[in-house]
């Protein structure tokens, strides 16, 4: 049986960890968004870390099928200070996702405002073409 797992950075479609979803037997089944409940911070603009908050936004995410035996390795290939764990969905269904740790978000730069990884890298972009 197959479970689904959320996931908001890197490991999106066409991103750069993306291939490690696809090797493990990864299947895209749908965009969504989170409860408004979470916050994202920028690790040094390389990857996303997002949290629950009491009080937060709503972070646009891709929901993943994967074989639940296939999640610990997947972990093993993602960066210090990601893990996993539940995730409430706008729509209040609750998901196994891609979390980050207190300690990894400290002191970075919050960019739950942008709404998700896409849109802030995007801005990125934008700015430095600028």
């Amino acid at each position: 049986m197959r479970t689904e797992l959320a996931v908001n950075g890197t490991l999106m479609r066409g991103l750069e960890l993306n291939q490690n979803l696809l090797e493990l037997g990864g299947v895209f089944m749908e965009e969504a968004l989170t409860a408004p409940l979470y916050r994202l911070w920028s690790i040094n603009d390389q990857y996303p870390a997002m949290q629950r908050c009491s009080k937060g936004g709503q972070i646009l995410l891709e929901i993943w099928s994967m074989e639940p035996s296939s999640i610990g390795e997947l972990l093993k290939r993602e960066p210090a200070g990601l893990s996993v764990g539940k995730i409430l969905l706008a729509n209040d269904r609750e998901v196994l996702g891609i979390l980050g740790e207190s300690y990894l978000c400290e002191g970075k730069q919050e960019i739950t405002d942008f709404g998700g990884w896409r849109k802030y890298t995007a801005y990125l972009s934008r700015a430095a073409n600028l």
